[in-house]
């Protein structure tokens, strides 16, 4: 089985530099280059971070993840998850926008974890607007849908893998696009001073392109001729999904069996914007109650985070209570809260 596992890592590896390669020679990919392509992939949603423990740390969680929220910031960490868990976690996001995320994990032996994600960010109604009809001519949505397949595992006994394969669908008004992508991570605890170092790349996979009735129409060839209307159609580019890299490391400066305190720092270059760096940390007394903060560098709206958590074990589970809050410069603030089970 280790056999195959480390094929399917050096497979990843070669896609990873060919899907590289190719976005930096195509102006039409996600590739920052010069920052000559800022906004050229689509799907942001998939930049959203999950859950109330990662965000309150500003999303320094890499090298932290242990928990079902980890199959967005580093797959490998799901191999942590010993027994049957669920989590559910919300974002208040801004402008009428929300962004759910539901997640059911199930151990596979001794030594690997599998587990089911999905991912949604939504709107409101919002009304459609023409110069022909500025009051209004009806109304949209936008929904944006991620499912995902996970499987992690122990290689040995320091260093876990994971990775997750996802159907991405992207849909607004009348018009949608869908596609593959996946996310791969690993974890080494070095052993040194509790001292453990992640690393993941998200949303490897094909480009999507948008297709349905709103690039269909009925339209004059010349307005002035007296010939009966044809049949149009408009033709819609192909986009890439943001390609993620995070590279990061985490350590307990307090390690003792009723107070905890772990600091970590993670590094994150986008293919579509500049490289940002994250700190955070998070304090837990008693196993009981955890105090979080962070800050992100590089982020022109986002900064400061914070958030406090809630730990239950007994009766045969273990219970999980977070929440995360991130002002930000122009948007108000972000709230978001996570809830998480597992069988003891």
């Amino acid at each position: 089985m280790k056999k195959y596992l480390k094929i399917i890592l050096i497979v990843l590896t070669i896609i990873l530099i060919n899907n590289h390669a190719f976005a930096v020679s195509d102006i039409t990919g996600a590739s920052k280059g010069e920052f000559s392509k800022v906004g050229a992939a689509g799907a942001q949603f998939l930049k959203i971070g999950v859950g109330g423990r990662a965000n309150g740390m500003a999303g320094a969680f890499v090298a932290v993840a242990n928990d079902l929220t980890s199959l967005y910031w580093n797959p490998a960490g799901l191999a942590d998850l010993k027994s049957i868990s669920a989590n559910f976690s919300f974002t208040q996001w801004f402008a009428g926008f929300d962004h759910s995320y539901g997640a059911l994990s199930l151990p596979l032996g001794e030594n690997f974890v599998s587990a089911v994600s999905i991912t949604s960010f939504n709107s409101d109604k919002m009304t459609i607007t023409t110069d022909e009809r500025p009051e209004g001519a009806g109304q949209f949505t936008v929904s944006d849908v991620a499912i995902g397949a996970s499987v992690a595992g122990y290689l040995t006994d320091q260093f876990s893998f994971g990775i997750t394969f996802k159907y991405l669908s992207s849909s607004i008004s009348n018009l949608s696009s869908g596609g593959i992508g996946f996310d791969v991570g690993t974890l080494y605890n070095t052993g040194i001073q509790g001292i453990k170092l992640g690393f993941a790349i998200q949303n490897l996979g094909t480009q999507q392109k948008y297709s349905g009735q709103d690039l269909q129409t009925t339209r004059k060839l010349f307005e002035d001729l007296n010939a009966a209307p044809l049949d149009v159609q408009y033709l819609s580019s192909s986009y890439s999904i943001p390609l993620i890299f995070r590279a990061g490391a985490t350590t307990d400066i307090i390690n003792e069996e009723d107070n905890k305190l772990l600091v970590s720092a993670d590094f994150i270059t986008t293919s579509d914007i500049p490289e940002q760096f994250a700190i955070g940390a998070e304090y837990t007394w008693n196993q009981l109650i955890s105090i979080r903060g962070g800050y992100l560098i590089g982020q022109n709206q986002f900064g400061l985070s914070g958030g406090v958590g809630i730990n239950y074990i007994g009766g045969g589970f273990k219970g999980q209570l977070d929440y995360s809050i991130s002002p930000t410069v122009n948007i108000g603030l972000i709230n978001r809260i996570s809830i998480g089970l597992s069988l003891d």
